[in-house]
């Protein structure tokens, strides 16, 4: 059973940073694409980035491209997301999810608090 679970979330002031971490579990993940999203305050989840495990390909929103970066250790089963430069209207809960076909995400973590303070 594919388990994924965030961790890293916590409150940053408006400029700073934070790693969030997703470790994976239950199955080999070589021809999976990985992703986070986000739910803000009476907002839709919305896509933040995505990565493949075996080339390491990357996607982004446009609202993160250039602060936000996805990166994935295959060793470890875990994929990241760094953030920096972060604005207070990237407060959400994260999540993690994981897909093995395209346009779908059926596999969610529990999701991660990010606040940003002004």
């Amino acid at each position: 059973q594919v388990q994924l679970v965030e961790s890293g979330g916590g409150l940053v002031q408006a400029g700073g940073s934070l790693r969030l971490s997703c470790a994976a579990s239950g199955r080999t993940f070589n021809n999976w694409r990985m992703g986070w999203f986000r739910q803000g305050p009476g907002k839709e989840r919305e896509f933040v980035a995505s990565i493949t495990w075996s080339a390491g390909s990357t996607d982004y929103a446009d609202s993160v491209k250039g602060r936000f970066t996805i990166s994935r250790d295959n060793a470890k089963n875990t994929v990241y997301l760094q953030m920096t430069s972060l604005k207070p209207e990237d407060t959400a809960v994260y999540y993690c999810a994981g897909s093995g076909r395209v346009g779908v995400w059926p596999y969610w973590g529990q999701g991660t608090q990010v606040t940003v303070s002004s």
